[in-house]
């Protein structure tokens, strides 16, 4: 029988204490933009909650871009034992530079590894990448052990949200973001989920009106004008944000402006907790594979 879903956990507001890089080294580029990162914080706040307690548990994140490894560092250091795969090749240096760790080279069709090899597979913001989610799904519900879970992130689907319609209007179209579609609800996410033999126990939501609106302000920047080369041209698709310590340091000042303003933009972020609901502009979805 079908277990139901207990009652959504939504992240309103940024916030929460973060992992520091040890040994007096200096902050890595990738952890420097997570720790100004409103959204991302957000996302790992939700990821934590939604697993819950990961000690000795065999862990796994799928990732695919726009994560240069600082998801990864403070999943990390939440306890479990982690492995890692990323579906664009391009990043897996920086990732593993960063990790110490080895970083698979994964494709939605064929995840290199064992039958039953995880207690927990994580897939953060990879769906939405995809024309065909079914042959990943079928992955994902392969490489879990029985009783193992799966927990999947989104861009909310819906087409109708205020914001959703904001980017059509200013042509951040899902291309831009390197998307094949707006994103899934989480119906939809338990949907194919449950068609995999799958069964849903949770779910959550993140990045509200006012957080997303900062975060479309600053992708809209990056993207029109930031963000193009000397001779004018746009970045390549998927690239809404700095994604090398080279573009860090080309974008020195206009970073330097962001840091002094994040505080303010957290406090606005914090709006959230004002609107009334539990939705967002990001979805999550935790599904348990039946013993």
């Amino acid at each position: 029988m079908t277990s139901q879903p207990s009652s959504p956990v939504n992240v309103a507001g940024a916030g929460g204490s973060l992992a520091p890089y040890g040994g007096g080294q200096p902050r890595p580029w990738a952890l420097e933009l997570f720790d100004h990162s409103l959204k991302k914080r957000l996302k790992v706040e939700l990821l934590a909650k939604l697993a819950g307690e990961l000690g000795g548990q065999r862990c796994l994140l799928i990732t695919c871009g726009d994560n240069p490894g600082a998801i990864n560092w403070h999943l990390r250091d939440r306890g479990g034992d982690w492995s890692w795969a990323e579906m664009e090749a391009a990043r897996i240096p920086a990732m593993e530079e960063l990790l110490g760790e080895p970083v698979v080279d994964a494709a939605p069709h064929l995840l290199p590894f064992d039958d039953g090899a995880f207690d927990l597979v994580m897939t953060i913001d990879v769906h939405e990448h995809l024309d065909e989610t079914d042959p990943l799904n079928r992955e994902l519900a392969r490489i879990l052990a029985a009783g193992g879970r799966a927990l999947v992130t989104t861009p909310n689907g819906d087409p109708r949200m205020p914001l959703a319609r904001v980017k059509r209007l200013l042509a951040m179209s899902p291309e831009v973001y390197g998307h094949r579609v707006q994103g899934y609800t989480a119906k939809e996410l338990e949907g194919m989920l449950t068609a995999v033999g799958l069964v849903p126990e949770d779910q959550g939501a993140y990045s509200r009106f006012f957080t997303e609106g900062i975060e479309l302000a600053i992708n809209l920047a990056y993207v029109k004008v930031l963000g193009r080369s000397p001779d004018g041209a746009a970045p390549r698709e998927g690239e809404i944000a700095p994604s090398s310590s080279g573009e860090l340091k080309r974008l020195s000042g206009p970073y330097r402006i962001y840091r002094a303003v994040y505080p303010l933009l957290r406090a606005v972020s914090r709006l959230d907790g004002l609107i009334p609901g539990s939705g967002g502009y990001a979805v999550a979805v935790l599904a348990r594979k039946p013993t």
